[in-house]
């Protein structure tokens, strides 16, 4: 390999584009205006995305899936988002969810769950979050009581995407109060239809209004030790390391909804008059598409960066997550709002697709950890060196 052609996708990777962003354009960008404004599920999405093996690309060939590598993962979420940032949740969340169980299960847990998820049978989703433990994990109030051989739950995770659709929940709970902070909690799997586990209302958001979110109840749960993930004690260390190699492929949804936010905008202002010629001959439109597509190019980097790193599991990927999570959504936020602003009155109405895309935006700021947050993580990796 050349030296160069680390800064180059293969040429797998870009068929692997073609492919996607074929599926998308037919079957799921032509439903995203009414997912939002209907606020439902992305059936269609679903579908398609599942009959084209782009559900859960990460699982392992091991388990029924196709063993896409974390950039081709990534790839996968970055086109999705740029039509639908809704349903560019299905893989990203299905990562989400079972990668604790790709990183710390046992064989068996792992065959027992992952060929359905990779056949498209059952999604995952991830619940560590609480109404009063969001940034603050190791708070978590959750509990998981040793009773035999299985463990009861009860409690609640707030902010949980794809709640209801999900046939599988990574749940982190407390299985040892007394243990010093952050180390008595382990990580179970539970199935939508166990005893006792019911789901709260949907949430009502400024986006992503396709993608459901939903608290999880738990009313003493009993749960089959074997369904523990990892060791006793070890859950929260196995949520953190999840998050490292997840944060990238937010970095890449992020990255996918402001090319999909620049596309558009580029395409109106050639075509938009005022003063006798075309809005994109002006200057002062030149230069904001040129730092929107500056920014873009300089994310996507880092996302592709951070997606190899994942993907060798490098000693600096948590610096490397948060930074590639932290800066493409932020040039996400900073994208569609000029994308808003180039399109003048329409851009703020619902005939055009830059103002879901602006309130889609804001939420790759926020979830799998503040951009607050991802400063926290990188000042600390830097200061451990």
């Amino acid at each position: 390999m050349s030296r160069f052609d680390l800064f180059r996708t293969s040429e797998d990777h870009e068929e692997l584009r073609a492919a996607v962003r074929d599926v998308v354009e037919a079957k799921v960008a032509p439903h995203a205006a009414a997912v939002d404004e209907e606020a439902r599920y992305p059936q269609e999405a679903h579908d398609a995305l599942v009959a084209a093996d782009f559900h859960a690309p990460h699982v392992g060939e091991k388990y029924d899936g196709v063993g896409a590598d974390a950039l081709a993962t990534c790839i996968v979420i970055e086109e999705v988002a740029r039509a639908c940032v809704s349903s560019s949740l299905i893989p990203a969340v299905n990562k989400l969810g079972s990668m604790p169980l790709v990183l710390g299960g046992s064989d068996e847990l792992k065959e027992r769950y992952l060929p359905p998820l990779a056949r498209g049978e059952g999604f995952f989703s991830y619940g560590l979050s609480e109404r009063d433990a969001g940034s603050d994990t190791a708070s978590m109030k959750t509990r998981a009581r040793p009773d035999g051989d299985d463990y009861v739950l009860s409690g609640q995770k707030s902010w949980i995407t794809n709640a209801g659709v999900s046939e599988f929940y990574t749940v982190l709970a407390v299985t040892d109060p007394d243990a010093p902070r952050g180390k008595g909690i382990s990580a179970f799997v539970v199935e939508k239809g166990d005893a006792g586990f019911t789901f709260g209302e949907k949430e009502k958001k400024l986006g992503i209004k396709g993608s459901p979110t939903r608290e999880l109840l738990f009313d003493d749960v009993r749960i089959p030790g074997d369904r523990m993930i990892g060791e006793p004690g070890t859950g929260l260390q196995l949520a953190l390391r999840t998050l490292d190699h997840t944060r990238v492929t937010i970095g890449a949804q992020a990255v996918g909804l402001a090319q999909g936010a620049l596309d558009f905008a580029v395409g109106y202002v050639k075509e938009r008059s005022q003063f006798g010629k075309h809005i994109a001959d002006f200057q002062g439109i030149q230069f904001m598409l040129a730092d929107m597509a500056m920014e873009l190019e300089a994310a996507r980097q880092m996302v592709y960066v951070a997606a190899a790193k994942s993907e060798r599991e490098d000693a600096d990927l948590s610096f490397f997550g948060a930074a590639a999570k932290c800066f493409a959504s932020d040039v996400a936020m900073k994208v569609t709002t000029d994308a808003v602003q180039l399109l003048g009155g329409y851009g703020y109405t619902s005939d055009f697709p830059v103002e879901r895309m602006m309130r889609d935006a804001k939420i790759t700021q926020i979830y799998e950890g503040t951009n607050q947050v991802q400063r926290v993580v990188m000042a600390r990796q830097l200061l451990t060196r």
